[in-house]
């Protein structure tokens, strides 16, 4: 499963998301909030408070781009 290290954060994929749009899974110790990569919506948040969901939120903005190369390469799909 493909982790890219952000500020932290463990920004993850699994082989099962492959039929699901590009999304990433933000994991930090316990906490894990999933996030799509088109609109950046939270699917599911467990554990972040507000502040911290906002900067995981920011943070998946700042890096769209390298984590939808990402993405794309570990599922074998154009861009």
């Amino acid at each position: 499963m493909p982790t890219i290290m952000i500020d932290g954060y463990k920004f993850r994929f699994y082989s099962t998301d492959k039929n699901e749009p590009p999304h990433v899974h933000v994991i930090r110790a316990e906490n894990v909030a999933k996030i799509w990569l088109a609109t950046f919506e939270v699917e599911y948040n467990h554990g972040y408070n507000s502040s911290e969901l906002n900067r995981v939120i920011r943070t998946t903005k700042e890096n769209r781009e390298r984590l939808l190369e990402a993405w794309y390469e570990y599922f074998g799909k154009n861009h």
